[in-house]
Order: structure tokens, then C-alpha cells, then sequence
């Protein structure tokens, strides 16, 4: 009887153990797959704040002499995700995001406010990245062309790497109406490497992964280094992570550079941000003609 009855227990202790098991997503499944997406970029909560922070470094690539290590760099992106749902692609989600780069000194890891330009011997005034959005396009497990979303990864001893390179090629808008006779495209190409612990990403019970990220962009010399034709390029290398505390897990220099002279940048867009995307160029462009407009009433 004893034993039976120790039987039974086993057999319900079993059973209740498998009840108790999360649901795994599966990334042979799409939909799973755009909850794998999710958990990557923000949360599958809707309208749940997320905050990735990274750190590196900048170069300088010219033909014909060394690298150069001209600034450190402290970067915040701050996003929410909404989930949409469309009659053909199935249910999907929305990003929504602004971010914020600091260029450093590498010596003492203050922000710098002008640079000397190693090459023109100018001082310059330094204009550091402030992308106010940077939104996505909404992602479905159907694809726009109507196939099932694949996972693009690799899961290795209980890690799961997501690598992603975006190659940027698109009319420079600090250029003028013929760049398809002349040139003067904007040439860039960012790549990301994401890595999540494959329990948190594949439990279906938790909203969050908490991934972390490397990051590096290969782009031409920016627009307020006024290099002026110069031949060469940038290379910024990057890690970071998303902040389980969010604003407050930033380093003390971008959360003071923040309540200073950046407010809007502790919150991410509404979700249902409709305009243009930022970059670094319609950012400093803007700022130029502004300051350009304002010179010209001053001389009036």
C-alpha cells in the first residue's frame, strides 16, 4: 500500500512538474521567431520602456598613413515596441526608439565640445548624435513577399548569436540633385552582433531576453569634422547591453549629458510616431540651416 501510494505521488509529482514547464518558442516556428525578434529589441510587453547602452571607440582609416584613435564614444537608445497585426502577415510588432552618442576624450572620458582636426589644423565645434526617431517598420512572421520569417542565428552551449548587417546606400542629404551624375552618395555599413542566454530567450513566460550587443559602422568622415573632400573613413567598434534599471544604469556622463542638454531622450517616442527617421547627417543638416537662418536675421 505504502508503495503504491508513494507510486501515485511520484506519477502526480511528474505531472504537476510538467504542467509547471514554460512554453519554449520554437525558431523553426515564424511567429515564435518575431517573439524571439521582440525580446531582442525591447519587450514583448507592449509600450514597456527599453534601454540599450554601448561604449567603444572611434578610428580613422586614411590610404597611406596609420589609423588614428581620435574619440571614445558613449551611446543610449531608448525604445518601446507596440504590437500590430496585419490580415495577411499575422500579428507582429512595431519599434519605436530616439538615440543619443557622445563623443569622448579618451584620455579623461569627458564629453568633448571642440576638436582639433588633426589634418586642417582647425578647431571645430563638435556635434554629437541626437536621432530623435529612430523607428522601425513593422515586423510579421510573413515576410513582404509572402514567406515565413526564417532565424537567422546560431544557438551554441546555451547561447543564441543573432548577427545583422545592414550595407546603407542613399542620396546624401547635404547634397544637392545630381549624385547619380556625380557621386556623393551616402556609403556606410553598419553591423550588429546580438547574444542572448538561450533559456531567457526561448522561455515564452518572460517578456525580456536582456541581450547584449557589439557594434561596429564603417561610414564616411561626419559632416561637423569638415574634412572637406579628404579621403578616408570612420570605423567605430562598440559593446553594450540593455539596462534592467534602464535611464538610471547609464554611466554618470551620459545621464548628466542627458539632463543637461538632452530631457526628451528619457523616454522613447509615442508608438504611434509617424515621422521621418533621423540620421547623423539630417541632424547636423538641420542644425546648420538653423543656424545659417539665424545669422542671416542677425545681419539684417
Amino acid at each position: 500500500m505504502a508503495k503504491r501510494l508513494l507510486l501515485a505521488g511520484l506519477v502526480l509529482g511528474m505531472a504537476s512538474a510538467v504542467v509547471a514547464a514554460p512554453k519554449r518558442l520554437e525558431l523553426s516556428n515564424p511567429a515564435d521567431v518575431i517573439s524571439v525578434q521582440r525580446k531582442v529589441q525591447c519587450s514583448r510587453n507592449d509600450s514597456e520602456p527599453v534601454v540599450y547602452h554601448f561604449s567603444g571607440e572611434v578610428y580613422s582609416r586614411v590610404e597611406g598613413e596609420p589609423d588614428r584613435h581620435l574619440f571614445d564614444a558613449q551611446g543610449m537608445n531608448v525604445r518601446q515596441c507596440v504590437t500590430v497585426t496585419d490580415p495577411v502577415r499575422g500579428k507582429g510588432f512595431r519599434l519605436v526608439s530616439r538615440e543619443l552618442l557622445l563623443y569622448t576624450d579618451p584620455r579623461t572620458g569627458a564629453v568633448i565640445r571642440t576638436w582639433n582636426n588633426p589634418w586642417s589644423g582647425k578647431t571645430i565645434d563638435v556635434v554629437h548624435v541626437a536621432n530623435d526617431p529612430v523607428n522601425q517598420r513593422p515586423s510579421f512572421p510573413i515576410t513582404a513577399d509572402g514567406k515565413p520569417v526564417p532565424f537567422s542565428g546560431t544557438v551554441q552551449n546555451g547561447r543564441v548569436f543573432m548577427p545583422a548587417v545592414i550595407p546603407l546606400w542613399y542620396t546624401n542629404p547635404m547634397a544637392g540633385d545630381y549624385q547619380q551624375y556625380v557621386g556623393n552618395q551616402y556609403h556606410s555599413m553598419e553591423m550588429f552582433d546580438f547574444v542572448a542566454d538561450e533559456a531567457d530567450l526561448l522561455d515564452a513566460s518572460k517578456p525580456r531576453a536582456n541581450p547584449s550587443v557589439a557594434w561596429v559602422r564603417i561610414s564616411p568622415w561626419l559632416p561637423w569634422m569638415e574634412m572637406q573632400g579628404r579621403g578616408g573613413v570612420l570605423v567605430f567598434n562598440a559593446v553594450g547591453q540593455t539596462l534592467p534599471d534602464g535611464i538610471a544604469g547609464l554611466p554618470r556622463v551620459m545621464r548628466d549629458e542627458i539632463a543637461l542638454n538632452y530631457p526628451i531622450y528619457t523616454t522613447p517616442p509615442p508608438v504611434d510616431d509617424a515621422r521621418p527617421n533621423d540620421t547623423s547627417w539630417t541632424y547636423f543638416k538641420r542644425l546648420t540651416d538653423a543656424r545659417r537662418a539665424e545669422a542671416k536675421a542677425a545681419a539684417k
